[in-house]
């Protein structure tokens, strides 16, 4: 019976779905670039309100795609020197950066909602640069401003990837991979099924470590792939997903209302899913139902063909068997 190995999906994440080290290293240098002129402008001059900065999101994490072309970084702000209205906030971090730097004009420093972009003109990288209201708590813990609603979130950069670092220790490269094969797949449900989907990343993140800790063995990429998607089904998504890392066993919130309840393990009072609605979350488990269906019947095939067009369901055409 012909079969997708576990190789043959390990080796197509290797040449179309990971970020190549190179280009890791070199996307690194482009982030570590403007925290060195941050950590000089802030070591020169004691006045100037901004504390540190932490390299954010994907890259650090090591769950990009190969296609990243945005890179994430925590600026951490003296609270009490911050503007006090939200709405400054953004424009008064882009003059901070700008004055930081020497060979950038004020207009690569785009403003956004509750971030700055960074345009870098050379790589045509861009950094998100994303304010974080620091008070001197320990462990780099500080508070975002929620895009939606202006709310106070507590956070930290360091602790998340703590999180995602510490999984990696303990169940190796392939719990980074099949992050990184998930979101793949996700946003070819995205670019060929439904324009409309979402599934964040944090989320599926999240639900690895969950499986991962529960013991769901992560060697063979097929099988994986297949408990990761059975559990969304038998699941419905509506069992509560919570972490013990950083926060003890019996002071979780109560159960909330939320279709979707998957908590932040650095903030347990973050629900990281709180705006998906019902309709949302049904997108999600239809999603993971022909996913689950294309790999069953994957495995199961009788010809090479057949196999290989049920795992393009997931991976798209460019994937080859």
């Amino acid at each position: 019976m012909p079969e997708i190995t576990h190789e043959r999906i390990a080796t197509f994440a290797a040449e179309r779905i990971n970020l190549p080290h190179a280009d890791a290293v070199e996307h690194r240098s482009q982030v570590d670039g403007l925290r060195d002129r941050l950590a000089s402008k802030i070591a020169a001059d004691p006045g100037y309100a901004l504390v540190k900065s932490l390299h954010a999101g994907s890259v650090a994490k090591r769950t990009a795609l190969k296609n990243v072309n945005d890179l994430d970084l925590a600026v951490y702000v003296k609270a009490a020197e911050a503007p006090a209205e939200d709405t400054e906030l953004v424009h008064w971090i882009a003059d901070r950066l700008y004055e930081a730097t020497t060979n950038m004009d004020r207009t690569q420093f785009e403003e956004q909602t509750h971030c700055v972009t960074v345009h870098y003109r050379g790589s045509e990288l861009d950094v998100d640069v994303v304010p974080v209201l620091y008070e001197g708590e320990a462990n780099d813990v500080g508070y975002l401003i929620k895009k939606h609603t202006g709310d106070r979130l507590k956070t930290s950069t360091r602790l998340h990837l703590d999180f995602i670092g510490n999984r990696r220790k303990v169940h190796g490269d392939a719990f980074l991979e099949l992050i990184r094969v998930t979101k793949w797949w996700k946003r070819q449900v995205a670019s060929r099924v439904d324009q409309e989907f979402k599934f964040k990343s944090f989320m599926i993140e999240l639900i690895w470590a969950h499986l991962a800790d529960s013991g769901v063995p992560l060697s063979d990429y097929p099988q994986a792939l297949e408990s990761f998607f059975e559990w969304i089904i038998t699941t419905g998504l509506e069992e509560r997903v919570t972490f013990t890392d950083y926060t003890a066993a019996g002071s979780f919130p109560a159960l909330g209302s939320d279709p979707i309840q998957i908590l932040d393990p650095v903030n347990p009072d973050n629900n990281v899913a709180a705006r998906y609605d019902s309709a949302g979350r049904d997108k999600i488990l239809n999603a993971a139902t022909s996913a689950y269906d294309a790999l069953t019947d994957a495995r199961f095939a009788t010809t090479k063909g057949r196999a290989v067009d049920n795992w393009q369901e997931l991976l798209g055409p460019t994937f080859k068997g």
